[in-house]
């Protein structure tokens, strides 16, 4: 399985001058991503996708000894889809901001996850996001309960290609270190919050 951090977003919802996945929880956001997946030992290679929207996290990432993918930059989804397109077993992907992500909870999700399906994504129940402050843009129901996308999907690209629909199946995983990513500047003042 290959590991794949989605890190060329633009981060105009931050407002805030440095690159979003470069501001500082202990060390920068994207460095916590990368070090999870290194850590959950679960990949065979981990990758990272950038864009010219975030130049200054496309050349810390390849300080870091990453390999990148360089993306148009069109938006997360479209970014997504044209990095996919690279490779031919299944993807973890993981967006850059989820500053508390470890090796533990990575594990857990691949180890929960089911091969079969072609498009699976981590979701977090809106009960919880309300417990611990974070308030989602955009809301799903699953199960009878809403539930918000958390940035983590295992994906079988030759399942998806050419942009075909498929059916997305769900793990609900009710935990801060999937749940918190960084979109607002409220997102960051709350993981500040949890140091």
């Amino acid at each position: 399985m290959i590991g794949l951090v989605m890190c060329g977003g633009k981060g105009t919802r931050m407002g805030s001058s440095p690159e979003k996945l470069l501001l500082k929880y202990k060390k920068p956001v994207v460095q916590h991503v990368i070090s999870a997946l290194e850590e959950s030992g679960c990949f065979t290679k981990i990758i990272c996708a950038t864009s010219r929207n975030a130049p200054k996290t496309a050349e810390f990432v390849r300080g870091l000894g990453m390999q990148t993918i360089e993306t148009r930059g069109n938006g997360y989804v479209e970014d997504l889809n044209e990095a996919l397109k690279n490779f031919n077993e299944h993807v973890f992907v993981a967006s850059g901001d989820l500053a508390l992500l470890d090796s533990e909870i990575v594990q857990k999700i691949v180890n929960h996850s089911e091969s079969r399906h072609p498009w699976t994504s981590v979701l977090a129940s809106k009960k919880f996001l309300d417990l611990v402050g974070i308030k989602p843009e955009y809301l799903v129901s699953h199960d009878g309960k809403e539930c918000a996308f958390t940035g983590i999907s295992i994906v079988s690209p030759k399942d998806v290609a050419d942009m075909k629909s498929v059916k997305e199946s769900y793990i609900v995983i009710d935990d801060k270190r999937v749940a918190v990513n960084l979109n607002t500047k409220r997102d960051y003042e709350l993981l500040l919050g949890t140091a």
